[in-house]
């Protein structure tokens, strides 16, 4: 062991290095050999591999030359690979010598040397910050018995808070610099066995690496602000869960409630991934909730059973001639065109005069509830043919298959915000529309198209719904919805200051507010009361984005 410093234990960066060198010079040794077994072996054959591939996207060499020389490299690929398979065991052997030289030695005589003279270091940092303060506020005390005016006192004071903020940087400064240096030293061993392999860790050794980086980059407030609401929010179920068999005498968390939430939340499902792509262009829509009122009607009339007994401005329909798979289909059809029509022109008057989507979807909403309502005089349209439930989201040994549109959805907007060209534009107009259309990105065009996705998704989603209600279309359907489709988006992460937003986290907004719904409901909760739940919630997690855009600006 070597000799520590005058404090005893605390060790200077010579002395750690000392601690380190007889691992440099073992495995060190080691490398040596396996770098002069590699070298014309698989230092070749990544050289080869890269000049062929290079040769491949040559466009002035002419077929004849780029034939020539490909297999002039091959031949020599295939002499190196066969020098790698000569070398292989006696690398592998080497490799084996010096991990168990690493594990024989590296964490009892450095890795837990340094990590206690860095605990030690701390504690001194600590204690230096604290005379420091001492030394200050005796200082400060000793001005102000001098002083007299009031104008003198009031810059003493701001000399002395400036004095104190600075000692607390410093003290930072500190931690964070051992932090640092126990950080080096546990990745010191990682770094040697990256040399050994080529890069190429285990599993345990990746999982160990991502741990550590984790516990480094650790920011106690960032973490609060990224998931202090889901911890709040996880809490209360905790809580509504223990108090539900207490107050009901029934468990909630139950396979049949699982489903039961996961079929809830399917329909809200589209509403929510649609909306959200608005919101990543710092947009909102006020009209979703008409939309599924105006999808649930038109559904109901086009599948009712029997003749529909109310009419539309007037107009009785029939629609039991057709098959009813193709008033299925057609009533999808006519539910997707509908939506995608008033959002089309919701976004077309937010892109082309600039028009904030509040005021346009908010026009959209009163004109569809206008217009549904005085079409239909606002009856309930009844219900579905009894087949189509069975036919559209059918129960699979009690698996309510709706969960599997809900997914799938999931599924292709994932696909288009992360794979195509335009999910790539939707992120870079919602971060700065100005700077995506000097780089040629067609704001007008984006904006449009998210609008047009969002009224497929609501098209979609008032559809299901029909099918898991077997009908019962009204105007007045969906009043609502539009916020907790808003709210599950802001739950999960999706920003209003644009760009900021994951699938994953519109999925489990909706699964929270969905679960938390259900759960106020078997507790008997008055509905009223939901509202102000939601809306707290909605309220803290716009704060915490706030809080967030405040502190990266």
């Amino acid at each position: 062991m070597v000799m520590a410093n005058e404090n005893g234990k605390i060790l200077t960066a010579e002395q750690e290095m000392k601690l380190r060198q007889p691992m440099e010079e073992y495995v060190g040794k080691i490398q040596a050999k396996i770098d002069s077994l590699r070298a014309d072996g698989t230092d070749q054959v990544v050289a080869l591999q890269n000049h062929i591939d290079g040769i491949k996207r040559d466009r002035s060499l002419s077929r004849e030359e780029k034939e020539h020389k490909l297999a002039e490299n091959k031949a020599k690929l295939d002499q190196a690979r066969a020098v790698e398979e000569k070398n292989k065991g006696e690398v592998a052997k080497l490799i084996g010598d010096a991990e168990a030289y690493l594990k024989a030695h590296f964490k009892q005589e450095y890795y837990q040397p340094v990590a206690e003279s860095c605990k030690l270091e701390k504690e001194a940092a600590r204690e230096k910050y604290r005379r420091k303060v001492a030394e200050l506020e005796k200082e400060h005390q000793g001005n102000l018995s001098r002083l007299s005016g009031q104008q003198e006192i009031k810059e003493e004071k701001y000399v002395h808070k400036n004095r104190l903020f600075d000692a607390k940087m410093m003290l930072e400064k500190d931690l964070q610099q051992i932090k640092d240096r126990k950080h080096e030293a546990y990745a010191y061993k990682y770094h040697l066995i990256d040399l050994l392999r080529m890069s190429k860790f285990t599993w345990l050794e990746t999982q160990a690496q991502k741990w550590e980086n984790y516990k480094y980059t650790f920011n106690r407030r960032a973490f609060l602000l990224q998931n202090g609401l889901y911890i709040a929010i996880v809490l209360i179920f905790i809580m509504l869960c223990i108090i539900t068999p207490i107050v009901k005498n029934m468990p909630l968390l139950t396979y049949n409630n699982v489903l039961n939430i996961l079929q809830q939340a399917s329909p809200r499902m589209f509403l929510a991934l649609g909306v959200a792509g608005l919101i990543l262009l710092t947009g909102t829509d006020l009209s979703i909730g008409r939309m599924v009122g105006m999808g649930m009607t038109t559904a109901t009339i086009i599948m009712h059973q029997g003749i529909n007994t109310g009419g539309v401005f007037g107009h009785i329909f029939d629609f039991t001639s057709l098959p009813v798979g193709v008033r299925v289909i057609l009533a999808l059809v006519v539910c997707v065109l509908l939506c995608t029509f008033f959002t089309t022109i919701a976004g077309f008057f937010t892109a082309k005069f600039k028009m904030h989507p509040f005021i346009s979807t908010m026009a959209n909403m009163l004109v569809i509830f206008g217009l549904v309502t005085y079409a239909t005089k606002g009856v309930s349209f009844g219900a579905i043919e009894q087949t189509i439930p069975s036919m559209v989201v059918p129960k699979i040994n009690g698996f309510p298959t709706i969960i599997l549109w809900a997914v799938a959805a999931i599924a292709i907007v994932w696909f288009i915000w992360n794979k195509t060209t335009f999910g790539k534009n939707l992120y870079a107009v919602g971060g700065n529309p100005e700077a995506a259309a000097v780089s040629g990105i067609s704001v007008f065009g984006v904006t449009v198209g998210a609008f047009v996705l969002a009224g497929i998704l609501y098209g979609f989603g008032s559809w299901l719904e029909c099918a898991r209600m077997v009908g019962s279309g009204s105007a007045a359907y969906g009043q609502g919805w539009e916020m907790d489709a808003i709210a599950a988006c802001v739950v999960g992460g999706v920003s209003f200051t644009g760009r900021i937003g994951k699938i994953s986290g519109v999925v489990v907004g909706v699964f929270i507010f969905t679960a938390l719904t259900y759960s106020l409901t078997i507790l008997g909760i008055d509905t009223n009361l939901q509202f102000v739940f939601s809306g707290i919630i909605i309220l803290v997690a716009v704060t915490l984005d706030c809080l967030k855009y405040v502190q990266k600006k």
